[in-house]
């Protein structure tokens, strides 16, 4: 079979017009590049504000990914292994945060988990639980960025040679032991992918935040909310110190994950 051949000429149309599109992204980061403040860059990022959203912003993505990997590997098994009825309900159910309007989710878990909510009385009651806490920040950041997991986690678990999994039954293992020792080191460069993406979309979340937790500086505010709130007083340099350093990251986790994504040629 030969290679597929490479154009040696790319049309021009399609090159002016990929110019024209990839100015739409260029051109907010020079933006963002140009207006940041860099000779106070260090007291900017030092301000109380900043660091307090910065620590809360760490803590909350990191507990969210972790739970998203808890719950999500779980689910993505069973999307994957497990024939049922209502199985395309359930992935679509469970996927829908990717294309929900982040402030329709923010709601629908108030309605759920609020004081007021479906089960939120309940859970108050019992548990002490707020919305308007650090974990009212780690559930909207969970719901949000779970998908991202599940869906990463799940085209593994469709992508690996099962014929392993079926020997280590043969000789004995337990369905638990092929999936801790089988199953989870095949997989295991998916899940990182899934938990570096999960917890790159928490850390950036925004909109079911400020609807099901507020925006307390200390308390519930990370730094997306941060961002928000510095663009709407007369010192917006914070803002762009903080935009700068979500750039960075974001930048960095698509750097990093770029062979899991398309390749390398």
């Amino acid at each position: 079979m030969t290679a597929p051949r490479t154009p040696s000429r790319a049309p021009r149309a399609l090159v002016v017009l990929s110019l024209i599109g990839g100015t739409l992204f260029v051109l907010p980061l020079l933006g963002l590049l140009t207006e940041t403040p860099w000779s106070r860059l260090g007291s900017i990022l030092s301000d109380d504000i900043v660091v307090d959203a910065l620590v809360l912003s760490a803590v909350t993505s990191i507990a969210a990914a972790v739970l998203s990997a808890l719950f999500g590997v779980p689910i993505a098994w069973v999307l994957s292994r497990l024939q049922f009825r209502g199985r395309a309900i359930a992935r679509a159910i469970v996927t829908l945060p990717m294309v929900l309007p982040p402030v329709v989710g923010g709601a629908a878990l108030l309605f759920a988990l609020g004081r007021n909510g479906l089960i939120g009385g309940f859970l108050n009651d019992v548990t002490g639980f707020s919305p308007f806490s650090v974990w009212g920040v780690i559930l909207a950041n969970t719901f949000v960025a779970m998908p991202f997991l599940i869906l990463t986690v799940e085209g593994a678990l469709n992508g690996i040679d099962r014929r392993h999994e079926a020997a280590a039954q043969t000789l004995g293992a337990t369905d638990l032991e092929v999936f801790r020792r089988i199953t989870l080191p095949m997989i295991a460069p998916s899940l990182k992918a899934g938990l570096l993406l999960a917890w790159a979309r928490s850390l950036g979340e925004f909109g079911a935040t400020i609807t099901f937790a507020g925006n307390l500086q200390g308390r519930t505010q990370t730094l997306p909310l941060a961002v928000f709130v510095n663009l709407q007083s007369a010192d917006r340099e914070p803002a762009l110190a903080i935009s700068l350093i979500l750039v960075a990251i974001s930048l960095t986790v698509l750097v990093s994950l770029r062979d899991r994504w398309w390749g390398a040629r």
